[in-house]
């Protein structure tokens, strides 16, 4: 029979290379959430949709892996961690060629919604299989390396989309996953033997819970997704889905509590430590997506980037991550991790404070610090929140609540984003007004610079100088107005930050350093 690996015993270099597959699996899956968000407009472009559209491309994906993260941990015990990575990782790969090979917008969103659900399975498995493989001194270090990829991915996903786009084309953000989707399910299959499948597991198969998970949280992604776009609960379907939403999601939750096997374990929260641990996970989810998503957006709308100019841009937060990591891991064993947890939510809303004093000129540099300690906050937040919410657990706990602990980070980015969509589009209409009953024929500034412009235009482009002149200021205005908007989202965001920092008092005390979970 198949060896198992011993928790406690030493790794070989099989064993190594198994969890490197893992985790480069891990950041894959990662990856490939924020891999198209620079490049929207050039896949918008080659399957002739429009932008809220495309905007699916990115979101079809979320929404299934979001269904999937839970559903992990079932899986695992059922089918083995070797056999369900290795499928996940398989099926993964399969899916980045079809959608490489897309060439409508509707098969585009299917094969990026299967991709999300299959692949969705690699990132909960490699944060169980982490502290089930190594002992807790180890288990810190390793827990820097797992913590950096999980983050790192979206980080420098929008730069990585950027180049591929820019010198060959969008199909190249799914093409590169195929010989590194074949290398990983090779290597696990061949390397990684920690656990063996519990076909008993198959009794507590629950597919009335499965298909309320499935439809509650579909729904609730559809809702925070579309409802801005549609004016919320103005529009029918928006209503009828938050309906759908609450009414399962009720269901959901009864079913899980009521029943002795369920297949997603919720009374994990009823450990303070995991059930804080996910709330700092859900404050960094929003944290980390809504500011990948908002840079972009003001480089593109108001700077007029490209995707690599924006990935350019955007470089600074993951190679300030690489730089800090090792510092993150020794600090990890030397000092209470509650502290460092603070220190990081409050450096993370110190570097989103600071970019939220955007002008229409910002570039490299005014990002640049920003963006820096929004890079090192990201790992003195992610290595002690994964040590503090997973490390009291006993092993037979950790792969349904890794799938739990996961879901809250995404989730964060899923409710922040339809946050930041929603605050960006009210304030932008209230700034707006604002400025243009400042920009009016009465104020001196305003005819001159009409006057000056109308000469420029007329000079230059021939024709009707004056309205040439018009719809300058006129953009001149939505760039101004845009930009103040963002800062106002950015700002919320900082305070989401701060507001965490004190919650950090109500964990436990940690374990001390060596100590295992077993």
């Amino acid at each position: 029979m198949t060896p198992v690996f011993v928790p406690g015993t030493a790794l070989g270099w099989r064993g190594w290379a198994g969890f490197m597959a893992m985790v480069l699996g891990m950041f894959m899956a990662v990856l490939d959430i924020q891999v198209v968000s620079a490049s929207i407009a050039d896949i918008q472009a080659g399957l002739s949709a429009s932008p809220d559209e495309a905007s699916w491309v990115q979101t079809s994906y979320l929404v299934a892996e979001i269904v999937m993260i839970p559903l992990s941990g079932w899986l695992s015990r059922l089918l083995s961690t070797r056999i369900l990575f290795v499928a996940s990782a398989a099926s993964f790969t399969l899916c980045s060629l079809l959608c490489a090979t897309a060439t409508t917008l509707p098969a585009m969103i299917v094969f990026r919604a299967l991709q999300g659900f299959v692949g969705g399975a690699m990132i909960p498995t490699v944060f169980a299989a982490t502290f089930l493989m190594f002992p807790g001194a180890r288990r810190t270090q390793v827990s820097v390396l797992i913590g950096l990829t999980a983050t790192l991915a979206p980080t420098i996903g929008p730069t990585l989309g950027g180049w591929l786009t820019q010198e060959y084309s969008w199909h190249w953000l799914f093409l590169i996953n195929l010989p590194v989707g074949v290398v990983v399910a090779l290597a696990v299959w061949n390397f990684v033997h920690i656990d063996r499948p519990n076909l008993a597991v198959l009794k507590s198969f629950d597919a009335l819970g499965l298909a309320l998970m499935a439809v509650f949280l579909g729904t609730l992604e559809y809702v925070l997704e579309e409802g801005n776009r549609n004016d919320w609960f103005q529009d029918e379907t928006i209503t009828a889905f938050a309906v759908v939403a609450a009414v399962t999601g009720a269901l959901f939750f009864w079913r899980m509590l009521s029943r002795s096997d369920p297949m997603v374990e919720l009374r994990a929260f009823d450990n303070v430590n995991f059930a804080f641990g996910c709330l700092f996970s859900f404050v960094l989810g929003l944290g980390l997506y809504g500011s990948i998503y908002v840079v972009p957006l003001f480089l593109a709308r108001v700077r007029g980037y490209n995707s690599m100019q924006i990935g350019e841009t955007m470089f600074v937060t993951g190679g300030v991550m690489f730089l800090v990591a090792p510092l993150a891991g020794q600090l990890a064993r030397r000092i209470d991790l509650r502290v460092m947890l603070a220190f990081g939510l409050g450096l993370f809303g110190l570097g989103v404070w600071l970019m939220a004093a955007l002008t229409v000129d910002s570039a490299f540099w005014e990002f640049f610090l920003p963006q820096a300690l929004r890079g090192a906050a990201i790992m003195f937040v992610v290595l002690p929140v994964n040590q503090l919410a997973l490390g009291r657990l006993p092993p037979s706990a950790l792969k349904n609540a890794s799938g739990l602990y996961n879901l809250m980070r995404n989730l964060g980015g899923a409710v922040g984003l339809a946050a930041i969509n929603y605050i960006a589009t009210t304030r932008l209409a209230l700034h707006e007004l604002h400025l243009r009953e400042a920009v009016t024929w009465s104020h001196p500034a305003t005819t001159k610079m009409m006057d000056a412009m109308t000469g420029l235009m007329a000079e230059g482009r021939g024709g009707d100088g004056q309205l040439s002149a018009l719809k300058e200021i006129a953009a001149m205005v939505e760039r101004q107005a845009l930009t103040l908007s963002y800062n106002d989202v950015l700002m919320l965001m900082a305070g989401a930050f701060f507001l965490a920092m004190p919650l950090t008092l109500l964990l436990g005390r940690p374990q001390a350093a060596g100590a295992g979970a077993h």
